[in-house]
C-alpha cells in the first residue's frame, strides 16, 4: 500500500511540475536574491562612506 501511494504521489508531481520549470524558478529566485543582496551591500558601504566623510 505504501509503495503504491508513493508511486501515485510521484506520478502526480511529475505531471503537475516539470523538472525544468522547477529548476528554472529556483535559479530565477536565486538571481533576484543575489541582486537584492548586492544592492544592500552597496547601500551599506555608501552609508558608511558618507558617515566617515562628514567628519
Amino acid at each position: 500500500m505504501k509503495k503504491l501511494f508513493a508511486i501515485l504521489i510521484m506520478a502526480i508531481m511529475s505531471f503537475t511540475n516539470s523538472g525544468c520549470e522547477m529548476i528554472g524558478n529556483i535559479f530565477q529566485a536565486g538571481i533576484w536574491v543575489g541582486i537584492i543582496v548586492v544592492i544592500a551591500v552597496i547601500a551599506v558601504i555608501a552609508f558608511i562612506f558618507r558617515l566617515f566623510s562628514k567628519r
